[in-house]
């Protein structure tokens, strides 16, 4: 069956050399789409094109952008475009854990940093993702999809964690808002609200909280890997084409526990 091949069509990933972005890029590099990673750490842009690199027929590139400033996105955007053409689905996906303090310890400069990559950061990416869409939309090729790395915390409480949070939630806002300001042009906006996840980010958190998470969740484990590798493509394939501006958990039945 072929109902979720992607030969020809382009995927972007930022924050994609590892973690959940990774797991993405993999299923989506499965599926034939040319993959474009966007991330900060060269070497781990090299291992993850020489990881994705056959896995289909497409292609693979990694460029380095940190999604918190807008020249290196603009950047980054047009050097894809220049190598693939087209962009027919974005992932923002990059993001960062927060600052970990208390509300009475927040400071400026943390909470700006947080909102910075995970909020502003993607809605820059979206800014010049969407330029693209709109304009070959405009020619009479419309549609393109926009996939953004939520979390269950934007509607769950966690302590010491108000920045990310906030970030999270602003992110929801943005689905929403670009969903609804972009159907006319065939794009559609969903955010996937991910629970718990082993990552680089999470193994730098306290142990109590991975104990903790693992008695919330009611399937008891933490979401796999390998799993997120079909939610990527399903996304990114026409069978998601009339869902939009959702804010879907991902997360083992962890926001209704």
């Amino acid at each position: 069956m072929d109902l979720f091949d992607l030969t020809g069509r382009v995927a972007l990933v930022t924050g994609g050399n590892g973690g959940l972005g990774l797991a993405m890029a993999r299923g989506l590099a499965k599926a034939g789409a040319h993959v474009a990673i966007l991330a900060r750490n060269p070497a781990k842009n090299a291992a993850a094109v020489e990881e994705l690199r056959g896995l289909g027929d497409g292609d693979v590139l990694a460029l380095t952008c940190d999604v918190a400033e807008e020249d290196a996105i603009a950047a980054a955007l047009e050097q894809t475009l220049d190598a693939f053409g087209r962009v027919d689905v974005c992932f923002a996906n990059a993001g960062i854990s927060g600052a970990g303090t208390a509300i009475p310890d927040i400071t400026a400069e943390g909470w700006d940093r947080t909102l910075a990559v995970n909020t502003r950061g993607a809605a820059l990416v979206y800014k010049y993702v969407t330029r693209h869409m709109i304009a070959r939309a405009k020619e009479g090729d419309p549609g393109g999809k926009l996939i953004a790395t939520s979390s269950g915390q934007s509607i769950m409480g966690v302590n010491r964690s108000s920045d990310y949070a906030a970030s999270k939630a602003a992110l929801n806002g943005l689905t929403r808002a670009a969903a609804f300001e972009l159907a006319r042009y065939g794009i559609t906006a969903n955010a996937l609200l991910f629970g718990y996840y082993e990552t680089d980010i999470t193994a730098k958190a306290d142990p109590k909280f991975a104990e903790w998470m693992s008695r919330r969740i009611p399937l008891r484990r933490p979401g796999d890997h390998a799993g997120l590798e079909g939610l990527a493509v399903f996304f990114a394939s026409p069978h998601s084409d009339y869902i939009t501006g959702q804010c879907l958990p991902v997360d083992g039945g962890l926001c209704i526990s």
